[in-house]
This record gives C-alpha cells, sequence and structure tokens, in this order.
C-alpha cells in the first residue's frame, strides 16, 4: 500500500503535533485500508466507531467535551482530511461530519446541548448530520422554507430537508428552519433534533456517484423543544455560515488527498508500463503531464493550509482565502484525477479499480459546500469589497 505524502508537512503552516497528527492519520489509513463499502451505512457506521477508538473524532469537539483543543483546530482537520482520502473516501467522510453536523452545538449550543451531544460525537458512539438543504434551497440559504412554529415551550417543524450527509443513520441532527424574525437569512434558526422525535421521517434514500448515506428527510409538525434552538432565534444563517467557514478549507483538504492518491498512482504506473521500447515516464508527454499534475498539488495545497493557518493562527475571517482553496483544490483534483485514468488507459475504468474510484469520489466536492461557480461569487465579492464606494461615475 502507498503511504500518504509528508513532504509539505515541513512547510511552516505546520508545528510538531500536526506532524504527528499525520502520522497517526496515516497508520489509521493503513491498518482500515480499502473495504468493500457495499453496504454503505454499516460500512459508515464501523468507521465512525473505528475513527473514534483512534481519537481521530476528537478533533471535531471542543476539548471541554472530550475533545483534543479548546477550539477547532483547522490545520489539524485538514490534515485527517487529506490523510483518509488518501486512503480511503468514506472514512473522510465518516470523519467530517462528526464535526460538521455538531459544528453549531459547538458554536453556539447550550452547556446542556454540548453535554448531551459531543462526548458522544467525540467518542464515536454516535453520528452527527447537518440539515441545511433543500429541494429549491441549497447555494442560496435565503431560499429555505422549512418552518418552525412557536407553540408554548414546544416549535413545530415542518418541511423537508435533502442531500443530508448521514440521512437515516444519524442520532443527532442540526436542522435549520424558518423562524420569522426577520425576511430572508435573517429569519432562520437552528435545532439540535433526535430522528425519534414525533414528526422526524426518513421520506427517502439518496444513492450518488460514490456511495455515501444520503438521504431526504420529511418533518411533519416535528415536536421540538426550545430548549432544542440552538443559540437566539433569527441568527441560523450565521450560525451556519460560521460553520461552514471552519469546514470548508477542509473540503479542498479531501480534495488534494484524492489527488494526491492519483499522482502516487499515476507515477507507478508510468515507472511500470513498458510502451515503444520505453516507459510511459520516458516519454517527454507523460512528463509533461506529471509536472502539470505535481504544480497543480503543490498550488492547491498552499492555498489550502494558507487559509487553516489564517484561521488557527491569525485569527481572521478566512471567508475569501477557504473559497480560495475549495475552488481550487476540488477543480485541479478534478483534472489530476482524470489525467490519471488516462494514464491508465482502459485499465484506469475498471470497476473497483483506484482510479476509477478516485474520479467518482471528487466530482461531489465541486458541488457541495458551496459549488465551484459559487465560490468564484464570494471570491469576487470580497476582493471587491476594498474597492466599493471609491469608484467614481
Amino acid at each position: 500500500m502507498l503511504s500518504a505524502p509528508k513532504d509539505h508537512l515541513g512547510w511552516p503552516f505546520f508545528e510538531p503535533r500536526h506532524r504527528e497528527l499525520a502520522a497517526q492519520a496515516d497508520a489509521f489509513g493503513f491498518e482500515i485500508g480499502h473495504k468493500d463499502h457495499a453496504n454503505v451505512d454499516q460500512a459508515c457506521r464501523s468507521l465512525v466507531t473505528a475513527l473514534g477508538q483512534a481519537g481521530l473524532t476528537r478533533h471535531c469537539v471542543p476539548a471541554a467535551f472530550g475533545g483534543i483543543a479548546d477550539e477547532l483546530d483547522s490545520r489539524s482537520l485538514c490534515l485527517i482530511r487529506e490523510t483518509l482520502a488518501f486512503h480511503d473516501g468514506l472514512a473522510d467522510f465518516a470523519f467530517i461530519m462528526q464535526g460538521l453536523g455538531t459544528g453549531p452545538i459547538s458554536l453556539e449550543g447550550s452547556l446542556a446541548q454540548r453535554q448531551a451531544v459531543l462526548p458522544k460525537v467525540a467518542r464515536g458512539d454516535w453520528i452527527a448530520a447537518f440539515a441545511l438543504t433543500e429541494p429549491e434551497a441549497g447555494s442560496d440559504v435565503a431560499a429555505i422554507t422549512c418552518d418552525a412554529k412557536r407553540s408554548g415551550d414546544t416549535y413545530l417543524l415542518t418541511g423537508e430537508k435533502t442531500w443530508i450527509s448521514n440521512g437515516g443513520i444519524a442520532d443527532v441532527y442540526c436542522v435549520f428552519a424558518r423562524t420569522g424574525e426577520a425576511p430572508g437569512v435573517r429569519g432562520l434558526s437552528a435545532f439540535v433534533v433526535y430522528p425519534d422525535m414525533e414528526g422526524f421521517e426518513i421520506a427517502e434514500r439518496l444513492e450518488v456517484l460514490a456511495p455515501h448515506p444520503l438521504a431526504r428527510i420529511r418533518l411533519s409538525q416535528c415536536k421540538v423543544s426550545a430548549a432544542n434552538l440552538i443559540g437566539k432565534p433569527g441568527e441560523g444563517f450565521k450560525l451556519a455560515m460560521r460553520s461552514l467557514d471552519i469546514f470548508r478549507a477542509s473540503v479542498a483538504a479531501a480534495a488534494l488527498g484524492f489527488a494526491r492518491r492519483a499522482f502516487a498512482e499515476a507515477a507507478q504506473r508510468a515507472t511500470a508500463r513498458r510502451m515503444f521500447g520505453c516507459s510511459l515516464a520516458d516519454m517527454q508527454i507523460t512528463q509533461s503531464k506529471l509536472a502539470d499534475m505535481a504544480t497543480a498539488i503543490d498550488a492547491a495545497a498552499l492555498l489550502t493550509y494558507r487559509a487553516a493557518w489564517q484561521r488557527d493562527v491569525q485569527h481572521v475571517a478566512t471567508t475569501k482565502e477557504a473559497a480560495m482553496a475549495k475552488l481550487t483544490a476540488t477543480e485541479s483534483a478534478q483534472q489530476v484525477i482524470d489525467a490519471a485514468v488516462q494514464m491508465f488507459g482502459a485499465e484506469g475504468l475498471r470497476a473497483g479499480s483506484i482510479t476509477e474510484r478516485l474520479y467518482r469520489e471528487i466530482r461531489a466536492l465541486r458541488i457541495y459546500e458551496g459549488a465551484s461557480e459559487v465560490q468564484k461569487l464570494i471570491i469576487a465579492r470580497e476582493v471587491l469589497k476594498p474597492f466599493q464606494g471609491k469608484l467614481k461615475v
């Protein structure tokens, strides 16, 4: 088996603890290998348990509730995702959803909410889910129609959520619904919802290119205690965006993991495969392609860990930097993996092969947590801010 690359760990973005963590995640990846995920629900549950036993899910919650660091460390999240993705895409998915699924609780949850949920998630005993997307509200969060009406000490949630990761197997959901304090995004709130609550239903399980547990959820006057409101009413959008800002750079890191694995496989193939009396690696056209792949990977890695370092060390907003990282890393990874498939020829298309698996795994990353087109809008908005109001007609 191939080991995850370590050269970039010498960059000044990292501390000794990060290098130790990368080695720990790589050892975990070697141990689990890539198993058959035909039963994706069972595989995901097993991976969450294993990640908990290995102590990796402790990086998804604050130290006060079973985690490692006082606050979530973006560089740690990125390194774990990159390394797990190098070995197995579902392991990466299982890991990060523990953090994203409980991000709002870690940020603004009450003490009771944090005590009830976070230690179980840190141990891998519970599986978490983040329920924001709706059939007509993906990138446009302001279009959310899921309704939350206050009735005494209870909220009644009515509506649908879709493409919910861990839908159908999660033990706890962070659900965003419209409480109506103001129009648009200012009237959204977040709630802790459990699947055994009255009115909660898994309406449909969804299948995608790379198997992951996904579902459409129906809420029919789902009764949620007012004590399950996360933070203040009407601040759900801010909470969702703060959560996504923490984890968006880690999407870039997962893309890096996929790209690095594709490059390693392609380089091995190029040196071993002989054609026309020489190896593929001896051909200038192959060398040119490998150079493009390696350069794209390093460029994406620098953007990714710049964003993570700025958030962790400089404690500044990294909306622009994380968007740049996600856009560059996911688009570059798609190109790197496509090039690897091409280098393998027909073997690269064989069902179950590493290149075929990577080809399916990477596609979703260009869409979820903000499609590439949305990242461009975010970047443009941020870079134009210093010029707003200064231009004269």
